[in-house]
């Protein structure tokens, strides 16, 4: 089925705004909850973060391919697969959608609507963590598009859950969610000072990872390639 560019466009505005929703509503539900133990509040937090990425990419990705994320749509424009004023709009909806959903979250759990994070998040650590990060997510969509693409909703839910406790950051690795978090000061905010250098990170992050698999995952399998790989 053909969907057409609005039902496309909102796609992403409703899979990006379910995600800030989750992950800063959970954020308030775990520090709430956590009596103070910051690990626990951590793992509430990641918990939903990674289910709510295998729902929504499952939904998603047959509408608008579910990208989410501006750092997976630039990658995606420059593999060729999305046009350049598609691409722009896929951004748009997805930051458009992302406030949309920290300001759900706000009104669910009746904090103060417009916020701004006092959260400092900052540091060559945490960059380079960002940077790994969203190089991480990057080549987990297109090696698993090429492997295995039935998998891509598990893969990208179960590498954000993983990423949240093996990056300094807590892998944002995501332009939007981290445009998002400026605008909330809750668990999952972040100082909106911090906010461009952490993007510039994601997206140092997925042009390598971008890199990397065009030269590790070509586009066409030869007919040896594949006698090779069958054995």
């Amino acid at each position: 089925m053909r969907y057409s560019p609005l039902q496309r466009y909102s796609a992403e505005f409703i899979g990006t705004a379910f995600l800030l929703a989750t992950i800063v509503g959970s954020g308030i539900m775990a520090e709430r909850l956590s009596g103070g133990n910051a690990a626990i509040a951590l793992l509430g937090n990641t918990i939903p973060t990674g289910a709510i990425l295998v729902v929504l990419i499952t939904m998603l990705r047959p509408i608008s391919g579910a990208h989410l994320n501006p750092a997976v749509t630039l990658v995606f424009a420059l593999r060729r697969e999305i046009g350049v004023p598609d691409s722009a709009r896929y951004i748009i909806a997805q930051i458009i959608g992302g406030l949309l959903g920290v300001l759900i979250a706000h009104l669910m759990f009746e904090e103060v609507l417009i916020q701004f994070s006092r959260t400092a998040r900052t540091g060559g650590g945490q960059w380079f963590g960002e940077c790994v990060a969203t190089f991480g997510l990057v080549f987990t969509i297109l090696a698993t598009l090429k492997t295995r693409p039935n998998a891509v909703a598990l893969a990208v839910g179960l590498y954000i859950t993983a990423g949240y406790w093996f990056t300094a950051s807590t892998s944002f690795a995501n332009p939007a969610v981290t445009i998002g978090r400026g605008f909330s000061d809750t668990f999952a905010g972040i100082r909106p000072l911090d906010v461009p250098i952490f993007i510039l990170a994601q997206l140092a992050g997925a042009a390598l990872a971008w890199a990397l698999c065009a030269w590790l995952l070509p586009a066409r399998e030869t007919a040896d390639d594949h006698r090779a790989r069958s054995g």
